[in-house]
């Protein structure tokens, strides 16, 4: 069963930093794309980060470039965010998803769109307060 599973949320003051994790199973992240999102109560999804394990190559929204790192561990089939520098307004459920051909891996990576997906996490919650 295709599955990703994600973790590493919590409270964490204003300026603090957490590791997200999103882990795989059921295959092999080599050969996708791992998109990272988030989404508040009553906005719409919004793509913050994404790798291409094709190629390693990542990408990063206006909003969270600086303060977020994407990166993978091919041995534990999983794709980490570091999210530094929180603030409120990144006080929302951050999900994971995967693509895997060509065309979903340009709309995730370049446009930060989650088309043509295999597998979507149930997301973890971040809660930025002072």
């Amino acid at each position: 069963q295709v599955q990703l599973v994600e973790s590493g949320g919590g409270l964490v003051q204003p300026g603090g930093s957490l590791r997200l994790s999103c882990a795989a199973s059921g295959f092999t992240l080599d050969y996708y794309a791992i998109g990272w999102f988030r989404q508040a109560p009553g906005k719409e999804r919004e793509g913050v980060s994404c790798i291409n394990n094709n190629n390693g190559k990542t990408n990063y929204a206006d909003s969270v470039k600086g303060r977020f790192t994407i990166s993978k561990d091919n041995a534990k089939n999983t794709v980490y965010l570091q999210v530094n520098s929180l603030k409120h307004e990144d006080t929302v459920v951050y999900y994971c998803a995967a693509v895997h051909d060509a065309l979903s891996v340009q709309a995730m990576c370049f446009e930060f769109r989650g088309v043509g997906t295999v597998a979507w996490g149930k997301g973890t919650v971040v809660t930025v307060s002072s």
